[in-house]
């Protein structure tokens, strides 16, 4: 293949795919078979149905090769439907078989078992009389499938294969027993030569693109739409990997810690995982950049285990960032609190942090998860400013960190104190701030109002385990009564103003619903909640636009005293 020729698209039939003598491999370390039956029946209902319309097309979306000539290609993602596929076909075969042994049309169905086996699965060795196979699976499967299913052989004892091999199995019965049920396929040679050579063969379309190496693998995979595709990026990033390192025993030191290592971090998470861990080194990281990167900086064995070293290392960190539940946090329960709101933040840029501050004292690293929470808060929940700002900077601060230039919390701040919102500006934003209070983003405003009603003195209350609810003092949906508190034109937008909002018992809510201010503050103060209660001392009489704003001005000022850092003197 031409240099040149970076990335070839083309629309082709799976008997395009696979005539002209090409062969198609799965890399040795690619996921296992794994499709069930939900995507057999899937499959089968579309095969069933175009056999019955014979000038239709069925798309079977996406196959992405690598082209190592012009008749072997590796399958970087499409391994699941080539496989499942190409079972189906064996199934036919297996039914060919038996119509020809039980003396049903013998020589045709012998021939016709002949012509589609060299055509959809491979010829005959004339020297070794055993098949051969234009399909080679990983390293899981493929000894399976060719030694068994490619031979139309049942395994011993199928309850004692592996995982995959019993699904590859499973998935040849299942096929051969769709087709036993449909009596005018099963009865006849000619059907199923129909079934294979027409509606799987030629109706059956694929988007084929072939690239040229991995890296450009890579990126095909992250610009598509990546729904339906099998392959992950973690998927391709394994293959490269495993390609670096040779022999045996290595392969399965490598196959053993990879394994523990994405069981940690999660499959889906690790090019997450990887890029967070780069970027205590690299700045500016892009997710369709990482894997150019790893292959310029990973090109030996050592390399690789030198990889794999650092990233065990901070793995369970990775995971116990997203799980307050993890068992990393009960040797240091102070940092609870602060894991717990980093999560419902939904902020992800501050992990090259954690990876470099572990290394610090419990109580300094507690501190820091505390300062990063605060700013978190100040930034993005109330300022609203981007982002994309923060990953730099946090990549400079990680950076420090590790080199010893950043030794404790303070100095941290000071790092960052050029993005660090002022009190100023966070109180204004604050008393500007409107809120959600359905779905998961209500779970954000009733950890506001709690930490809120906690700085008001007394008993404290666990935003995470509170069964307090948010009460709309203005309701959500309003009666014509409060038309003449508040205009009917700017109810909506002040419905959901954080000052509009309070805590209140459940049952108590109940009982609220739309009654007047007047009536709902005989109810307020039945509440165990100090701001709930304290209603009637800042709006006796009537709940109005003016009485929102100031109420939710007070918030400000009391919320810039909640979330200050513990270093900013003082003005955060």
């Amino acid at each position: 293949m031409a240099k040149a020729n970076l990335l070839k698209t083309e629309t082709r039939s799976f008997l395009e795919l696979i005539g002209n003598g090409k062969t198609y491999k799965v890399p040795r370390y690619q996921r296992d078979y794994s499709w069930g039956e939900e995507q057999w029946d899937d499959l089968w209902a579309d095969i069933t149905d175009i056999l019955t319309r014979p000038d239709d097309r069925h798309y079977m979306g996406a196959l992405v090769v690598e082209g190592q000539s012009d008749r072997e290609f590796l399958i970087i993602d499409g391994q699941q439907r080539i496989a499942t596929l190409s079972v189906l076909a064996l199934a036919v075969l297996w039914h060919l078989r038996e119509l020809a042994a039980r003396g049903t049309e013998r020589e045709e169905n012998t021939e016709r078992a002949r012509h589609l086996r060299a055509r959809f699965i491979g010829e005959k060795d004339p020297a070794l009389l055993t098949e051969s196979s234009k399909l080679f699976l990983n390293a899981t499967d493929d000894p399976f499938y060719q030694d068994y299913l490619v031979q139309l052989r049942a395994p011993p004892n199928p309850r004692s294969l592996p995982v995959s091999n019993r699904a590859l199995w499973r998935c040849f019965e299942y096929f051969r027993s769709r087709m036993a049920a449909e009596k005018a396929i099963a009865n006849s040679g000619e059907a199923l030569a129909r079934l294979l050579n027409e509606a799987v063969a030629r109706q059956l379309l694929f988007i084929l693109i072939t690239v040229e190496d991995d890296l450009n693998a890579y990126t095909v995979f992250e610009t598509l739409n990546a729904r339906g595709l099998e392959l992950s990026a973690t998927d391709l990033l394994k293959n490269y990997l495993f390609a670096r390192v040779r022999g045996k025993q290595d392969q399965e030191a490598l196959g053993r810690r990879w394994q523990r290592l994405v069981t940690t971090v999660r499959q889906d998470r690790f090019p997450e995982f990887l890029r967070y861990h780069l970027l205590c080194e690299v700045p500016k990281i892009r997710q369709q950049r990482l894997f150019k990167l790893v292959r310029d900086r990973v090109q030996t064995g050592a390399d690789v285990f030198d990889l794999m070293d650092q990233l065990e290392g901070r793995a369970e960190l990775f995971a116990a960032a997203g799980d307050a539940d993890h068992g990393y946090w009960k040797d240091r329960p102070d940092a609870l609190p602060h894991v717990r709101e980093l999560i419902l933040f939904r902020v992800r840029q501050h992990i090259p942090v954690l990876f470099a501050g572990w290394q610090w004292q419990p109580s300094e690293f507690v501190k820091l998860l505390k300062l990063i929470s605060v700013f978190s808060f100040r930034y993005i929940i109330v300022s609203g400013l981007n982002p994309n700002d923060l990953e730099p900077m946090y990549h400079q601060l990680a950076k420090n960190i590790l080199a010893g230039a950043i030794s404790n919390p303070s100095q941290a701040y000071s790092a960052m104190r050029e993005l660090f919102p002022s009190d100023d500006k966070f109180e204004r934003d604050f008393s500007e701030l409107s809120v959600e209070t359905s779905g998961q983003p209500a779970k954000l405003t009733r950890y506001i109002l709690c930490r809120l009603d906690n700085a008001g003195g007394g008993p404290v209350i666990d935003w995470n385990t509170d069964p307090g609810t948010i009460e709309h003092i203005l309701p959500e949906n309003p009666s014509a009564e409060w038309d003449a508190s508040v205009a009917p034109d700017r109810q909506a937008q002040y419905a959901y103003r954080l000052g509009n909002l309070t805590l209140l018992e459940k049952r108590v809510n109940r009982d609220a619903g739309n009654r007047t201010f007047e009536q709902k503050l005989e109810l307020y103060e039945q509440s165990q909640y100090r701001m709930t209660k304290a209603l009637r001392e800042h709006a006796p009489s009537d709940w109005t636009v003016s009485a929102i704003e100031a109420r939710q001005a007070r918030m400000a000022a009391r919320a810039k005293a909640i979330w200050k850092s513990d270093y900013a003197g003082g003005d955060s």
